[in-house]
């Protein structure tokens, strides 16, 4: 088994398994999770094949199965489940056994406000690093999307992503070299802005956000819908 693959596994285990949890029952979500994880992973690996195809980032053989889509590890394509899966879990979770507790809508309006500028200013100022601009430009779609819809997605988003950040760190640490010899994922120089914690290129933690607030979003669209009808 790949160790990209491992890492997957790992992450998913907890999850799936907790999914039948008698209190938070976190399967019953399926019927709406399970479409916004197809839809929001269509849009993302799109993107990804254009960026391995022109060197953006790339894949180290040494920890794959060798089994490639389109150009990319099948272990890239699972990615784009599992981890959404594990993400939108803490978050129920989180919803569950805070007692739905969130920010209040002021809160919420002066740090989008903030966050939206702050990536302003890199896109601008990186507009030539090819990921850094994409997702900065993206990141602020969904943070204005989501800010002006009535479901107040990130009013609870804001806090769950803190919670997610501790298993992000870890699963990306060993990704991009941090425990390991070398690195499963590299990422071209020229592309990025070079500032990362510990071997986590600052851009990956506004792209994981993004990752995760479309998925959330589309989730709360289709269970908000399904309960009306």
């Amino acid at each position: 088994m790949s160790l990209y693959l491992l890492i997957l596994l790992l992450s998913i285990a907890f999850p799936l398994i907790l999914s039948f949890d008698r209190k938070v029952q976190f399967y019953r979500l399926w019927k709406y999770i399970f479409p916004a994880i197809i839809i929001s992973a269509v849009v993302f690996i799109l993107v990804d094949i254009v960026f391995t195809r022109n060197g953006v980032w790339g894949f180290n053989p040494r920890y794959l199965q060798g089994i490639f889509l389109a150009g990319l590890p099948v272990e890239e394509w699972l990615f784009f489940i599992l981890i959404p899966y594990s993400c939108l879990f803490i978050h129920y979770v989180y919803i569950f056994y805070s007692g739905n507790y969130t920010l209040s809508d002021k809160s919420v309006k002066w740090i989008s406000g903030f966050l939206i500028a702050i990536l302003a200013i890199i896109a601008v100022y990186y507009a030539k690093k090819t990921y850094t601009l994409l997702y900065s430009l993206f990141a602020i779609l969904i943070l204005l999307v989501a800010l002006f819809d009535r479901n107040r997605t990130l009013n609870s988003l804001f806090i769950s992503f803190l919670i997610m950040l501790v298993p992000f760190l870890i699963v990306n640490a060993i990704l991009t070299g941090t425990f390991i010899e070398d690195e499963v994922v590299w990422y071209s120089k020229k592309e990025i802005i070079g500032f990362r914690i510990l071997t986590v290129p600052v851009e990956d933690f506004w792209y994981s956000f993004s990752l995760v607030a479309m998925n959330l979003f589309i989730t709360e669209k289709l269970r908000i819908r399904g309960s009306k009808s």
